[in-house]
C-alpha cells in the first residue's frame, strides 16, 4: 500500500501472464540488460495451489492464483527454453554477501500456503527439471491434525488433505531442492481493524477491539505478532529439522515492525508482493515477487520480466485521479454517513479513474489547512475515525488506488499545544513593521518541535489506514520572505548566510542560495515522511508533490515560492499541477494552452505531471459545466498531457456528469482496440 497486494488480499489477482512453451522463442534481447550479467539482479515467481478443475472463464476460478500442472509445466519449460536460470535462496543470500555470483537472468520459485498440490504436482516437476524452490508454510494449516478440516481464518474452513502434512515438507526439505520458509503462525487471514468493522491483514494492521472501544496499541501489536512468528519458527524447526531463514509475508504486506521482529528470529530473507525486479539496490528484507495468476500467458510473462517495478521505471503509467473531500462523505449520523459512502463507491466504480486523492483531513474553508483528521493521531482532534473505511472501500470494491492528501505543514494544532506557536513566520518590511506570513498559519519546518509533530501525525496515518500513495498539499512552500522565525535564521546561518532575510535578499547570490534552500530543505522534509510512512506500511508508498501553477508560469517560482517543477519531477512520482488561475476562476483557453506549453517545454517533467482541472468556479462555488471539463481534458491531451484529473468530486450532487467525462476518465477506455495495450 504497498505496500498491501489488496487483489490477493481478496482472492482477486488479476492476469498478469506467461504463455504456451511455443512462445519460447521470443527474443531474449528484448530482456532488461541489467538482468543478464551483474551477478545479484533476480526475479521471483510467486505460485500458489496447481490445480486442475480450472476453466477459462474467470467467473468460475474460485482462486484465480491457481494455476494448472499443465500450466506449471509450461512455465518451467519456457523458463528453460529462454535460458532463465532457476537458483536457490542459498546462491541469493551468497550472491548478495560477496560469493559466487548469479547466473544471468535468475529466477527463483517461490510456492505459498503448502498447498498439498505442490508436494503432488509442483515437486515431482522440480524433480524432474531439477529446480530449486522456497515453499512458505502457514504452520497453523499445516498443524492441523490429520482428517481435521483446515481453519484458514476466523470463518473459513478448507477440507482435510488441502495442505500439505509435516512429513511431505520434511521430505522436500531433505532432497535439497526446497527451502522452508515461515508464512506466520495464524496471521494469514484478514482481521477487524477499524471502528466500522473492515478487515485488513492480521500481521500488518493494528487491530482494532470493538468490545474496548479502542485500537491495539503498539506493545500489543509487537507481542501478537512476535508471538506468532516465534511458534511458525518452533514448528517449521521441529518437524523439518531446520530453522527457517526466509519470510513470506501473506498479501505482501508488512512494515518495520514485522521485519525486525523476524530478523531477530534468525529470518533474514524477506518476500514482499511488490512487482519488478530485485536489483542491488533492493534489500534482501524487502525481495520483490511476481504474483503468477491462472490465466498466465507467455507474451506476458515476458512483458513482465521486462518490468523495471510498478512505478519506478522507463514506463510511466498513466492516470487518470478524481480528488474526494471526507468532508463530504462525514455525517454525525451513522446511517447517512454510509449512505454517502455508498453513493461515492457506485459513482467511482461507474468512472473507473485509476486513482483517487482522498483529503484526509477536515478543511471547511476549503483553504488547505487541516483543523482536524479523520484518522486517530496524537495531536488534532478525530473528527471522525473514517479514512482507513473509506480508504479500504475504495481500493477493494471500485479498484483505484488511494492516496492519502495531506498538508505537509499546515496543522492548526490546538491552543495550548507546545508547538501551536511555532509558525512560520516572515519578516518585517523595509520600515521594520511586521508583515504578515504567506497564506495559512504553516509549522515551521526548521523548528524541531514542529517537524516531529509532523512526523508523528503521518506515523499515525500509517500505522491506523492502509493506503498507497501521498498527496504533499499545495501549503509547501516558503514566500520571498519566509522563515523569519529564530529556528529558521539558525538553519540559514548553518547554510552560510547571513542571520538576517533582509541582507540575505540585498544579495542576488545569497537570495539564490538561501531560495534553493529552502526548496531542498522542504523536499528533505517530505522525502523523510515518505520514507517513514513506506518503513511503516511496506511495500512502496507512491508519492505526489503538489505545484503552483504560477511556480511554472512565472520564472521566478523557485525565489517566489521554493518550487520548482523540475526538481520536484526528479524526486517524487508525479506532480500534482492544480490547472487554476489566481482568481479562482476557470481557466480561459489562452491561459490553458500557456500552462501545457509551460510543463512541455520540461519534458521529462511533462512524463510525471498530473493536470488537475477545478471542478467549480472558485469566485462562485458553481459546479464548472462538465462539457468545458471534457473540452479541457481533450486541448491538454492534444497538448502532450498523460495524467488528467479534477477537484473535488461532488458525489452526492453527482457533479460532474459521469456520462460526460467517462470516456476521458476511465482507465477502461485507455486501451487501444487493436493492440489491446495500455496508452
Amino acid at each position: 500500500m504497498h505496500k498491501l497486494d489488496r487483489r490477493s488480499f481478496l482472492g482477486l489477482a488479476g492476469a498478469l501472464s506467461v504463455s504456451q512453451a511455443a512462445h519460447a522463442g521470443l527474443a531474449l534481447s528484448l530482456l532488461p540488460q541489467q538482468d543478464a550479467d551483474d551477478g545479484l539482479t533476480f526475479r521471483v515467481l510467486a505460485i500458489h495451489d496447481i490445480r486442475d478443475d480450472l476453466r477459462a472463464d474467470v467467473a468460475t476460478v474460485a482462486d484465480t492464483c491457481a494455476i494448472s500442472t499443465a500450466m506449471l509445466n509450461n512455465i518451467f519449460a519456457w523458463i528453460r527454453a529462454n535460458d532463465f536460470r532457476p537458483v536457490s535462496v542459498e546462491q541469493i543470500i551468497a550472491a548478495r554477501n560477496g560469493g559466487a555470483p548469479l547466473p544471468p537472468r535468475a529466477v527463483l520459485l517461490s510456492f505459498d500456503d503448502a498447498y498439498a498440490s505442490q508436494y503432488t504436482k509442483a515437486f515431482p516437476l522440480l524433480k524432474q527439471y531439477g529446480y530449486p524452490a522456497l515453499i512458505a508454510v502457514v504452520s497453523r494449516w499445516t498443524d492441523t491434525p490429520r482428517g481435521q478440516p483446515v481453519r484458514i481464518g476466523y470463518k473459513s474452513l478448507m477440507a482435510p488433505g488441502y495442505f500439505m502434512r509435516w512429513e511431505h515438507l520434511r521430505e522436500m526439505a531433505d532432497s535439497g531442492l526446497v527451502e522452508i520458509a515461515s508464512h506466520t503462525h495464524d496471521m494469514h487471514h484478514g482481521a477487524v481493524a477499524n471502528p466500522q468493522g473492515n478487515e485488513l491483514p492480521a500481521a500488518s494492521a493494528h487491530l482494532y477491539f470493538p468490545e474496548l472501544g479502542r485500537y491495539e496499541n503498539d506493545d500489543e501489536y509487537q507481542r501478537r505478532t512476535t508471538a506468532d512468528l516465534q511458534r511458525c519458527s518452533d514448528l517449521i524447526q521441529a518437524n523439518t529439522g531446520v530453522a527457517p531463514r526466509a519470510m513470506v509475508w501473506p498479501y505482501g504486506t508488512y512494515n518495520s515492525a514485522l521485519i525486525g521482529a523476524s530478523r531477530q528470529l534468525g529470518m533474514r530473507v524477506h518476500f514482499t508482493l511488490d512487482e519488478g525486479p530485485n536489483t542491488p539496490d533492493v534489500p534482501l528484507t524487502r525481495i520483490r515477487r511476481q504474483l503468477v495468476s491462472y490465466d498466465w500467458d507467455a507474451g506476458v510473462m515476458l512483458a513482465q520480466f521486462r518490468r523495471q517495478s510498478a512505478y519506478r521505471g522507463d514506463s510511466h503509467p498513466i492516470e487518470r485521479v478524481v480528488d474526494v473531500a471526507l468532508d463530504d462523505v462525514y455525517d454525525a449520523d451513522p446511517a447517512r454517513q454510509e449512505a454517502r459512502l455508498s453513493h461515492l463507491l457506485d459513482r467511482i466504480k461507474a468512472l473507473e479513474p485509476k486513482s483517487v486523492f482522498l483529503k484526509a483531513y477536515h478543511d471547511p474553508d476549503g483553504s488547505g489547512s487541516a483543523r482536524a483528521l479523520y484518522f486517530p493521531n496524537r495531536h488534532l482532534p478525530m473528527r471522525a475515525d473514517l479514512f482507513s473505511r473509506t480508504a479500504w472501500q475504495l481500493i477493494t470494491r471500485t479498484g483505484v488506488q488511494v492516496y492519502a492528501a495531506l498538508p505537509l505543514l499546515a496543522f492548526r494544532l490546538p491552543a495550548g499545544h507546545a508547538a501551536a506557536a511555532r509558525l512560520v513566520t516572515a519578516a518585517p518590511g523595509a520600515d521594520g513593521t511586521p508583515a504578515a506570513a504567506r497564506g495559512m498559519p504553516r509549522l515551521s519546518p526548521f523548528d524541531a518541535r514542529a517537524r516531529a509533530t509532523i512526523r508523528d501525525i503521518y506515523y499515525d496515518l500509517a500505522r491506523y489506514t492502509s493506503f498507497n500513495g501521498i498527496v504533499f498539499g499545495a501549503d509547501a512552500c516558503l514566500g520571498e520572505s519566509e522563515d523569519a522565525g529564530d529556528a529558521a535564521l539558525a538553519a540559514y546561518a548553518d547554510w552560510g548566510l547571513p542571520p538576517s532575510v533582509a541582507a540575505i535578499r540585498a544579495d542576488p547570490e545569497l537570495r539564490r542560495r538561501w531560495s534553493e534552500g529552502k526548496l531542498r530543505h522542504l523536499g528533505d522534509l517530505t522525502r523523510d515522511l515518505a520514507a517513514l510512512v513506506t518503513d511503516y506500511q511496506g511495500g512502496s508508498v507512491l508519492t505526489v508533490r503538489t505545484l503552483r501553477a504560477d511556480a511554472v508560469l512565472e520564472p521566478d517560482g523557485v525565489a517566489r515560492l521554493a518550487q520548482d517543477l523540475d526538481a520536484f519531477a526528479a524526486a517524487y512520482d508525479f506532480v500534482k499541477l492544480p490547472a487554476s488561475e489566481d482568481s479562482g476562476a476557470p481557466p480561459s483557453t489562452a491561459w490553458l494552452d500557456g500552462l501545457a506549453r509551460a510543463v512541455a517545454a520540461h519534458p521529462l517533467a511533462l512524463r510525471k505531471t498530473i493536470f488537475s482541472l477545478q471542478a467549480l468556479d472558485g469566485r462562485t462555488g458553481t459546479p464548472i459545466a462538465s462539457s468545458a471539463l471534457r473540452a479541457q481534458m481533450q486541448r491538454l491531451r492534444a497538448a502532450g498531457a498523460r495524467h488528467l484529473g479534477y477537484s473535488p468530486d461532488q458525489f452526492m450532487a453527482d457533479q460532474p456528469d459521469l456520462a460526460v467525462l467517462r470516456d476521458v476518465m476511465s482507465m477502461q477506455n485507455l486501451v487501444r482496440p487493436r493492440t489491446g495495450m495500455k496508452v
